[in-house]
């Protein structure tokens, strides 16, 4: 709850400082296929987690390129995890780093503001410990579409992996995630946002929806460089299984660097 608070505060302070920007630059700011280098710090606060007492969280580093092969427009994305995770009791936990993931999708252009993404997906077993990955080899596909307005943005991120090699104790990773985004454009940069993440796991039968419910600011700095940072609470809606969240705050600050 503190961590919301400090992240509202910012974005209070920081929206008193800087220019009105353009929807276009807002939209370009959430846009997951925007053709940018970006850096993103991402934190999902679970203060209520069934199954345990104890809050729970997972931070992420996220890395984003734009590339450019046999005329084909890409965005290769990393994604580098670090996780406190429960253990068997109630009151236990653990932390390390996670499995890394790589995707690079290739873009396109649909009709009227219609952009797609689909390409590869790849996750490596980096896992500091049996409790913050899967130990496991796995590949699969990642989508995009979305949908750029004047009002905001709309869209949705789908991913597919499925384990091929790894430790053969371990359990099989057959997992699908939906990730539909709602962002609605507010003046002064100020906008509001919905973007939680399901989960799917065909192996197990396990799966966690959540509905979110944010705000966020976009600027841009001398330069060019733009500046997202939002925080959007996250409950719950359904669920098989244990230790997922009920309750969660998703917090964020993202960077998008000009190219030269």
């Amino acid at each position: 709850m503190k961590r919301c608070v400090l992240v509202t505060c910012m974005i209070l302070q920081v929206s008193f400082a800087r220019a009105e920007v353009t929807s276009e630059e807002m939209n370009k700011a959430n846009n997951p296929l925007t053709p940018l280098a970006a850096v993103n710090l991402h934190d999902y606060v679970q203060s209520s987690v069934y199954s345990t007492d104890e809050s729970l969280n997972t931070a992420y580093l996220r890395i984003a390129s734009p590339l450019m092969l046999g005329g084909q427009a890409q965005l290769a994305r990393m994604t580098i995890p670090y996780s406190v995770q429960a253990l068997e009791t109630p009151t236990s936990t653990t932390s390390g780093v996670g499995d890394v993931s790589i995707f690079d999708v290739f873009l396109f252009k649909g009709t009227g503001t219609m952009e797609f993404g689909v390409g590869p997906l790849l996750i490596l077993p980096t896992a500091s410990k049996d409790e913050t990955g899967a130990g496991k080899w796995q590949i699969g596909a990642a989508g995009i579409i979305m949908a750029p307005q004047s009002w905001g943005l709309s869209g949705a991120l789908i991913t597919y992996q499925h384990d091929f090699a790894g430790d053969s104790d371990r359990p099989t990773q057959n997992l699908a995630t939906a990730q539909p985004f709602l962002i609605w454009n507010m003046p002064a940069g100020f906008y509001l946002r919905s973007a939680g993440i399901m989960l799917f796991n065909w192996e197990t039968g396990d799966y966690n929806i959540p509905l979110g419910a944010g705000v966020g600011k976009v600027w841009k700095l001398q330069g060019g460089t733009t500046i997202n940072l939002f925080a959007e609470p996250q409950w719950t809606v359904a669920h098989v299984g244990d230790y997922t969240p009920n309750f969660q705050t998703f917090v964020g600050l993202n960077f998008q660097f000009p190219l030269k």
